[in-house]
């Protein structure tokens, strides 16, 4: 059978066997994988530990006929460990894995998406910014690569030049009051400013945005993706969160965004869901 090396990222496991568990790898060149690690629960195993999620190792595998196997692992950043010490970080780079496992096909090469899910687990592991932030820029350019890029200024619908105020999920971001449909959002303006540069990469702007402004911009972010994907990201609700922030204003009364403590696994965002996709 023939043998393949590449470096990957751990998505998930789950248990297989007594002793043994089946691995999702985000690889560098096939895309996503599973393969079987035998042995990798027991306590003397060879390479168990860095099979672990969020782990990135470089891998040989031989092909078999319906799993791989993992014939050897080697770290080459464990930043699983480092995330692990902090439940902030932790559930954010669950909830990151989570998404590149949603976002991705078996065996379909990705390398945007791989290098963007490595570098914000770096990220989270060297502490450069709020995890918060991290989470949301990665959501927010994981659907761009995925081609549901949000518009935060000009018009999603027309193209009018923006800033625009009001926020539609299913128009694919901000619209102009032509285009505006019934139950859309008003967020903040420095919600959108910071949406914009989370996805263009201006940490100067995020890193000095306000809180309330942050926890509005989660809201967003969670429900734009959760649309998207057309189910929910178990992950999200376990996202440290200190305080719930409603951003239904006078002119938005059916949508209600929370932080990603209080997302539910389905967003409830009918009002919002009255256009058609762009």
């Amino acid at each position: 059978m023939p043998l393949y090396r590449d470096q990957a990222i751990v998505l998930r496991t789950q248990k297989l066997g007594e002793a043994d568990r089946i691995v999702t790898l985000f690889t560098r060149s096939l895309g996503k994988v599973r393969v079987v690690g035998k042995g990798v629960r027991r306590t003397k195993s060879r390479f168990g530990a860095r099979l672990e999620p969020g782990m990135m190792v470089d891998v040989q595998c031989y092909e078999g006929r319906n799993l791989d196997t993992v014939t050897q692992a080697e770290t080459l950043a464990p930043y699983g460990d480092a995330i692990a010490r902090d439940y902030t970080a932790y559930t954010a780079a669950s909830a990151m894995l989570e998404t590149c496992d949603r976002l991705t096909e078996e065996r379909e090469p990705a390398l945007q998406q791989y290098l963007l899910l490595a570098g914000a687990l770096r990220s989270l592991a060297e502490r450069s910014h709020d995890p918060a932030l991290v989470l949301d820029a990665y959501l927010l350019r994981a659907l761009a690569i995925a081609g549901w890029a949000p518009s935060f200024h000009d018009c999603a619908r027309c193209g009018a030049e923006g800033p625009h105020r009001a926020f539609n999920l299913a128009s694919g971001g901000s619209v102009c009051p032509m285009c505006r449909p019934p139950g859309s959002a008003a967020p903040a303006p420095e919600t959108l400013e910071l949406l914009a540069a989370l996805l263009a990469g201006d940490w100067v702007v995020a890193d000095g945005s306000d809180p309330r402004h942050r926890r509005e911009g989660s809201g967003l972010t969670s429900a734009y993706l959760q649309w998207h994907l057309e189910r929910g990201i178990r992950s999200l609700r376990l996202v440290d969160r200190e305080t719930r922030v409603d951003t239904r204003r006078s002119d938005s009364p059916a949508v209600e965004l929370g932080g990603h403590a209080d997302r539910p696994s389905t967003t409830p965002v009918a009002p919002a869901q009255t256009g058609h996709r762009a």
